[in-house]
């Protein structure tokens, strides 16, 4: 049986750079009734969509293949870090496939088995019809650590569906709170061409109209050329125009934002999904303990964590702190815990994360980041709110059009 020491004990070993010394302490001061419980496992399932890759117009490095999966692993090994003082101990198990229904399947046969636990990187439909199987079922808490879609936080949020990754609007509105505390508020808009590139260039309006920039022009990139070779002559003319403080670009697959920078009309500074960018992780953090979980990354993946896996991550961190300080490994438990205003989670941002009641939202700041180097991190000082400052970044209660407290039909 877990006791309220357990979240201490969490605590302590998630930011310990030496494992060995919270052991001990462990050790000495936990009471000895812990070791007559029996001790339980809790399986959770890490579903990934292959999406095939799209062809770039920029030499860009791929994303890791396991992206997102390590997180999920490095979490796990944090969890079971401390598990053998706790008696919650944790399992994952990996399904990844680029046919959504066959992770569909895969997931209902998984959950027939007794399971309630799920980490996701899906995409928006495939993660709707997961939540609506899940609805008619009735049986599992799904944490989405790889989808930052707005309308799933605004329009259609889920009961029993949390988001660890955060959404585009939290993004937008970090990255405008920093360039309007350094009056950089005169902004050109330059929008890539695929259909995610149109969702963020929508974040980045509405964070305009929320925090004060003024849009000079918006400019829609046309074409399919290699920038590789055409950059110094293309860029030049599809950023001409009257005087702006920075760009704005809005280009998630990296089409023509990386040449961007040093190539404008006029020698202006690049921010949004290239140049400063806003992220929920970057492999520069240091501060607040994180250089320890780094190092842990580096050592199981191989490889700098990125923003993904920090949120798979997030959600089997978030998953262990519930458990442990709800005494229960039941999903309904565990869903109402992780509501509630006593949940709290350290997780290396400086300050504690919760998640939004209204829509399933994980509060977390937003660094801002260049290629080598945080830049800073918002919410930026002198942006409150009556809850939390954090809640200035994203959607707040009362620009949510949906219900948490119960399931929403597929759309």
């Amino acid at each position: 049986m877990a006791c309220p020491a357990d979240a201490t004990i969490t605590m302590i070993m998630s930011r310990s750079p030496t494992p060995l010394l919270p052991i001990v302490w462990l050790l000495l001061s936990w009471p000895l009734s812990l070791a007559a419980g029996e001790p339980v496992t809790i399986d959770v399932l890490y579903l990934q969509q292959q999406l095939p890759a799209k062809p770039v117009l920029s030499n860009l490095r791929p994303k890791p293949a396991d992206s997102g999966l390590a997180g999920a692993r490095q979490g796990l090994a944090d969890n079971n870090t401390s598990s053998r003082f706790t008696g919650w101990f944790y399992q994952l198990t990996p399904i990844t496939s680029s046919d959504p229904d066959e992770l569909l399947a895969a997931s209902e046969q998984w959950l027939a088995a007794g399971n309630q636990y799920i980490v996701a990187d899906l995409p928006t439909a495939t993660l709707k019809a997961l939540m609506q199987r899940l609805t008619k079922a009735n049986q599992a808490l799904v944490f989405n650590a790889g989808n930052s879609d707005d309308s799933l936080r605004r329009d259609d949020c889920r009961a029993y569906l949390l988001h660890t990754a955060p959404s585009r609007a939290m993004l937008a509105d970090g990255l405008a709170q920093f360039l309007i505390s350094k009056r950089w508020n005169q902004w050109l808009l330059v929008v890539g061409l695929q259909p995610e590139d149109q969702l963020f260039a929508a974040a980045l309006e509405r964070s305009a109209q929320r925090f004060g920039g003024k849009w000079v022009d918006r400019r829609q990139w046309q074409t399919q050329s290699d920038l590789r070779r055409s950059a110094q002559k293309e860029i030049p003319r599809l950023t001409q125009a009257r005087d702006y403080d920075v760009i704005l670009v809005a280009d998630e697959p990296g089409d023509i934002g990386e040449y961007l920078p040093y190539n404008s009309w006029l020698p202006r500074p690049v921010a949004g999904t290239q140049g400063l960018t806003p992220t929920a992780w970057h492999w520069s953090i240091e501060q607040w303990g994180a250089a320890q979980l780094q190092s842990r990354f580096q050592q199981l993946a191989g490889r700098d964590m990125n923003a993904t896996d920090y949120s798979a991550w997030l959600a089997m961190r978030a998953l262990q702190e519930a458990v442990v300080r709800s005494h229960s490994q039941a999903r309904e438990a565990v869903y109402h815990y992780l509501l509630s205003e006593q949940f709290n989670l350290s997780a290396f941002k400086g300050q504690g994360l919760s998640f939004r009641p209204w829509n399933g939202q994980l509060r977390q700041p937003i660094p801002l980041v260049q290629p080598n180097a945080v830049v800073s991190q918002s919410p930026q000082e002198g942006y409150l709110h009556p809850v939390s400052t954090l809640d200035t970044l994203g959607f707040d209660k009362s620009e949510v059009h949906c219900h948490m407290n119960q399931p929403v039909a597929a759309g």
